[in-house]
């Protein structure tokens, strides 16, 4: 029977091969995107997975709440896993710490000559770490590998890299920044892409408690570098440590009237997903964006399906006298639902075909765009086939299933008389598809303009300083590097094409950022942390920052003068900032004098506020050298600029940034939220259109007649079309007034996610509304000026 029905069914659709091409245009198109969708989605759901308990696994955090809100960070202050360790024998399991790090790696072969000389990542890590994390380990184990200081771990691609033959990595040493020597005792399985652990470089956590200017004793001090992971004993609820954390935290925080710090517990499930607190990989994925593409997903099933449902009804009326023989003929209603699902799955199949087909051209530029290894293997990810099965049979029954019922309702005798009509009533369900899916159409149109205008605001937002053709060349702080940073500036600064220069930690902006506690004026400790920045003298001219009151300070190696910013004495309730000038700030155990106040500038995304800053000179802290450039000159001054470089520190490894280019990275999720919403803005668009398109070509068809009749009867070619035309326009329009409040909604919600953010204005709607109906009128007008000009004496032979 399924193979009788099967064959009925392609006979059928071979028979109205412009509907069938319409109908799989539009699903097949649906259906890849849905793919494309799914697959990005299993895989930004794959992050940390796989560790044994992992529902025990928490990560320890850092909050600091006072009356201008609420700020948190991923990193501790040094001492606080070993308090953990302590105070919570009872509840927790394992505790451990882990620091980010990064500098020269250098390998020497047998013979003493280097053979390798990199810059990585290092990090250090307690063998506690890797009790918690069960990540694979080829040789070793941590209770061996990383108990003795200078002692390192690496991942196998890192040991073959190093040493060629990652079996033979054991024993051996690398250089670590010209001044330690690593030896090699263990080889971790490479890290997935799919992690927030990129470790590759593992040094054993008490070569870093070696180090004598590491203070472990003191809690005012929290860098994002230092994490700690904890495993929760069997049966103890994560929730009885988060009611003790209060009270750890009074017992080793400084106490504060008007502002709190405290640790809290975050699962190791959420780290991929929480954009407020970054990970070591510097990858997060929100789950509402998440949810928003899984929405998109919806929307454009549910509008490739409305293209279906709305002309298989319409076609509903040229199939009534088959309906009617074959239930003279004495076919059950059952049996008649049955064969027109089978055409349905049919065309289902056919367009999960050409789904895939379009799903393999368009995952490089997916690829490409999201920056990860995305994969439409079946085979390594059988998901992805079973979340294809259950698409064709979704897709089968959401688009099948009405208009079968419809079709087998159909009364024998109308049928065969022919009397079925298109249209019942004057709000038919087919009217009221077209309505939802313009609907949904014109709330993506809004919504992709807005982001648009979103992100061109964060790309011309003044941000209180000038990162243009500013390179961040990285230098080193040791001892000796320190002393040729004078020759190396002077050489640099003559270049033709270098405007100024400036030694630094980092720019102005940065995602990079120390907050410290301090005092003002001899009183006590302030009631909130300041972001420090580590700069000469030069940096304010570099960077082009103004003074409000004031001046930068002069030239020293140390803290003596020092430069904040408005909110910073907004914060201390310095109403005139010329009076804070010769006031005294007490940071890091030294005390240097206000000699000027800068112009507040966005030290962050513009998702976050301006945060109170305090600029100070500490030559033994700069990482980089900014260089201003003239835009003009950028590409003949940079070679020049790493040949002085390499001539200087021949030992180290040069690397250089440009800070327009790190700011835009605070924007990469708006940069793919923006590509997807104008790719699938468009792609609904196209489905909706090639639908409307079928839709009016059903509704002439079947109107012929009535055109001729009109034509004879004097009606101008205008006036037909403007007959045929109306009935969509106004559908249109009723789309547009369902719309707006909804798309309202959801960029209200979106932009809110930003400190500072563009004011919502009626154009967008506007604009939306206008593209809606010129693209509609188009569309119908093409097809109803071709039936309005059929020639008549053909048309009256019609029936």
């Amino acid at each position: 029977m399924f193979k009788l029905n099967l064959k009925i069914a392609w006979r059928n659709l071979w028979k109205n091969k412009g509907y069938t091409f319409i109908n799989i245009l539009g699903l097949s198109i649906g259906m890849a995107s849905c793919i494309l969708i799914f697959i990005f989605i299993r895989y930004q759901m794959s992050f940390d997975e796989g560790f044994k308990d992992q529902n025990r696994i928490y990560r320890l955090t850092t909050n600091w709440t006072s009356g201008d809100g609420f700020e948190e960070s991923q990193g501790v202050p040094k001492p606080a896993p070993d308090a953990l360790r302590n105070d919570f024998k009872n509840q927790i399991e394992k505790v451990g710490a882990i620091r980010q790090d990064g500098g020269i790696i250098k390998v020497k072969d047998v013979s003493g000559k280097e053979r390798v000389k990199v810059l990585e990542d290092v990090f250090y890590a307690d063998p506690a770490f890797f009790e918690i994390m069960s990540f694979k380990w080829l040789q070793g184990n941590p209770d061996e590998s990383l108990t003795a200081p200078h002692t390192v771990v690496l991942s196998k691609q890192m040991a073959a890299r190093f040493f060629g033959d990652w079996t033979k990595a054991i024993g051996k040493t690398i250089n670590y920044q010209n001044r330690e020597n690593f030896r090699v005792t263990g080889i971790l399985e490479d890290m997935p892409e799919n992690t927030s652990f990129p470790l590759n470089i593992v040094v054993s956590y008490q070569t870093f408690r070696s180090y004598k200017d590491e203070k472990f004793d003191q809690w005012g001090n929290t860098s994002s570098n230092d994490e700690c992971y904890f495993l929760l004993k069997k049966g103890v609820s994560i929730d009885e440590i988060r009611a003790a954390l209060p009270k750890f935290s009074e017992k080793y925080f400084e106490k504060n009237a008007s502002s709190k710090e405290e640790v809290s517990a975050q699962a190791l499930t959420d780290i991929h997903y929480n954009d407020n607190l970054g990970n070591f990989a510097n990858k997060t994925m929100p789950r509402k964006e998440l949810y928003g593409l899984a929405i998109i997903g919806v929307f454009l099933l549910l509008t490739a399906c409305i293209n279906f449902i709305n002309l298989a009804t319409a076609q509903a009326v040229s199939r009534s006298k088959e309906v009617g023989v074959r239930k003279v003929m004495g076919s059950l209603k059952r049996q008649l639902v049955v064969q027109f699902l089978t055409e349905t799955l049919t065309i289902s199949t056919l367009s999960l075909l050409v789904a895939c087909v379009l799903t393999e051209i368009a995952l490089p530029g997916m690829k490409k765009l999201f920056h990860d290894d995305i994969s439409f293997s079946i085979i390594q990810h059988p998901m992805i086939f079973i979340f294809m099965i259950a698409l064709v049979l979704v897709v089968s029954l959401l688009a099948g299933f009405y208009p079968a019922m419809v079709m087998s309702q159909f009364s024998p005798a109308l049928a065969i008389k022919n009397k079925i009509t298109a249209n019942a009533g004057g709000l038919s369900l087919r009217k009221i598809l077209v309505i939802v899916q313009f609907t949904i159409t014109i709330v993506l149109i809004i919504g992709t303009l807005v982001v648009l205008r979103q992100m061109n605001y964060m790309r011309e937002k003044p941000l209180g300083f000038n990162p243009s053709a500013i390179a961040m060349v990285s230098v080193r702080n040791d001892s000796l590097s320190v002393l040729k940073y004078q020759v190396f500036q002077e050489r640099i600064s003559k270049l033709p094409g270098v405007v100024s220069s400036s030694f630094c930690r980092n720019p102005p902006s940065s995602g990079n950022n120390n907050e410290s506690n301090f005092k003002y004026n001899g009183t006590e400790t302030a009631n909130f942390q300041a972001n420090t920045k580590v700069a000469d003298e030069h940096y304010f001219d570099t960077f082009g920052m103004t003074f409000v009151a004031g001046k930068g300070f002069s030239k020293s190696d140390t803290i003596k003068e020092l430069v904040v910013n408005e909110t910073m004495l907004k914060k201390l309730n310095v109403v005139n900032f010329n009076d804070a000038l010769g006031k005294k700030i007490r940071l890091w155990g030294k005390e240097g004098t206000i000699v000027g106040v800068v112009k507040d500038f966005n030290n962050l995304s513009l998702h976050d506020p301006i945060s109170p800053i305090v600029i100070v000179p500490m030559k033994e802290s700069y990482r980089n050298l900014a260089v201003k450039m003239d835009s003009r000159l950028i590409l003949s001054v940079m070679p020049q600029i790493e040949k002085i470089w390499n001539d200087t520190f021949p030992e180290n490894f040069y690397s250089s940034s440009f800070v327009d280019d790190d700011i835009s990275q605070y924007y990469e999720t708006e940069r793919i939220m923006g590509t997807l919403f104008k790719f699938f803005a468009g792609v609904i668009i196209f489905i909706s259109f090639i639908g409307l398109f079928g839709l009016i070509s059903f509704v002439a068809t079947q109107r012929t007649k009535e055109v001729a009749i009109r034509k004879v009867l004097g009606a101008s070619t205008i006036e037909l079309v403007k007959m045929l035309n109306g009935s969509f326009l106004v559908m249109v329009f009723i789309a547009n007034i369902v719309a707006w409040p909804l798309a309202y909604l959801f960029i209200s919600k979106w932009l809110s996610g930003f400190a500072y953010r563009i004011d919502i204005s009626i154009w967008p709607f506007a604009l939306a509304m206008i593209i809606s109906m010129v693209i509609t009128l188009i569309t119908v007008s093409v097809r109803s000026y071709k039936a309005a000009v059929t020639n008549t004496i053909d048309a009256l032979k019609y029936e």
